[in-house]
């Protein structure tokens, strides 16, 4: 039976009739999107456009003017107008969703252990599906991230979920994809003196990689050693190396030290300076995670718009690179990523290269861009379709999103509060 739904009824019905958001069913029919705005993830646009799809996968991505279409294949049709985007699903890399609450209440902290080299911890084990933050973020597009262990040297081990699950199991779509080393700052950020403990925090740093590795190249010990285990992929790259670095001296030394002791792939997170390194990192092949856009610069010097013109500098010298939201109140404005492209696009970039700074970029440095980060046929169909311009602040409005082809609920605490008190004070 074919079903012709209007987009706004989906909204409205998802909107009225959920009180506890639960993860979508698995898909069960055959859907089409039809004559929506497709931003393809890849460059590309698709102005009149039929996107299919069916068991989570993308079946169909092209012009609806330029093929035949039998709608009696499909079982449920949803037509959009001129006004409509679609885009595939923004992902967040570096992020503690789900392994934080509230940012002033330690208790609903859970991104941090104590110690110095700890690769052997897995954030994935302490994500919450439950957390009324990843509704928030899921309202504008962000349905997919890289969840990041915090503090020490070695932080730990990320993952990387899709943000509607049952359970951290159910959310895994790449397990232990890499380690998190937090390089050690040559200078004080307060006060600007040398760091004294620079050079012994990095001597240790490298006896710690130098026992490491040896112990890899011994595929069978006696008595296992849980750090030095969680370090074999780093070497035989199955796991890439995370390290969070932002200056110039500090890069520059990150990527030599990465080149010392064998590590196959590397991407820099933060990369504040990666703009003057990018001969080094393309010549090494090393991929940026850059840091959050919408802040001010680090030297007194530089100039204030700095940060909303680095990825213009980077797309230039042609580094492969992504968008990150670490920082202050890092969890709650994930939500605030696809503005962070948006800036992007306001100082430089053209708009869809802009879009896969959030998209196939991201997807690539993660190492899933078989599944996600673009509309094309054989993919997940995790996708949303917005009113408006998802990367403008003004006109993003999320109206549907599907997540491996399940319609998810994009209802959250805050439009639940918003509703309930304007209805008490519009009596």
């Amino acid at each position: 039976m074919k079903n012709i739904l209007v987009l706004l009824f989906i909204g409205t019905f998802l909107s009225s009739t959920a009180q506890i958001e639960t993860p979508g069913p698995k898909q069960a029919s055959k859907i089409l999107l039809l004559n929506g705005i497709a931003h393809l993830g890849t460059g590309e646009i698709i102005k009149n456009s039929a996107i299919a799809f069916e068991n989570g996968k993308l079946t169909e991505v092209a012009n609806a003017a330029a093929i035949k279409i039998d709608f009696k294949q499909f079982d449920t049709v949803i037509k959009l107008n001129e006004s409509q985007h679609i885009y595939p699903g923004f992902i967040t890399p570096n992020s503690t969703l789900g392994l934080t609450e509230i940012d002033a209440v330690r208790m609903t902290h859970d991104y941090a252990e104590y110690g110095i080299f700890k690769p052997h911890v897995r954030s994935i084990i302490a994500y919450n599906t439950e957390s009324k933050i990843t509704t928030t973020v899921r309202s504008n597009g962000v349905l997919l991230g890289q969840i990041t262990p915090r503090s020490g040297t070695i932080s730990g081990t990320s993952s990387i979920v899709h943000f509607d699950a049952w359970n951290w199991e159910d959310a895994i779509i790449k397990k232990d994809d890499g380690v998190h080393l937090n390089w050690e700052g040559m200078y004080n950020r307060w006060t600007g003196k040398t760091n004294k403990n620079y050079d012994k925090s990095i001597a240790n740093l490298n006896t710690f990689f130098n026992n490491a590795l040896a112990y890899s190249k011994k595929k069978v010990h006696e008595e296992k050693n849980l750090r030095f285990e969680a370090m074999r992929g780093v070497f035989n790259g199955e796991k890439t190396l995370y390290i969070h670095a932002n200056f110039i001296k500090e890069i520059t030394e990150a990527i030599n030290f990465s080149k010392k002791h064998e590590v196959t792939k590397l991407v820099i997170v933060g990369g504040y300076d990666a703009w003057m390194a990018t001969d080094m990192l393309n010549e090494n092949k090393v991929s940026v995670i850059l840091k959050r856009v919408h802040s001010l610069p680090t030297h007194q010097e530089e100039d204030v718009y700095l940060p909303y013109k680095m990825p213009k500098k980077l797309f230039d010298a042609g580094v492969l690179f992504c968008l990150e939201n670490a920082g202050d109140m890092a969890a709650m404005q994930t939500r605030n990523l696809p503005f962070y492209a948006g800036t992007a696009a306001a100082y430089g970039m053209e708009k869809e290269e802009a879009l896969k700074l959030i998209t196939l970029n991201t997807a690539k440095i993660l190492g899933i861009d078989n599944l996600v980060g673009s509309l094309e046929i054989g993919k997940d169909a995790t996708l949303f379709i917005s009113e408006g311009d998802a990367l403008d602040m003004r006109t993003n409005n999320i109206k549907t999103a599907f997540i491996q082809g399940r319609l998810i609920d994009i209802d959250n605490h805050q439009k639940k509060l918003f509703r309930k008190y304007s209805e008490k004070y519009e009596e």
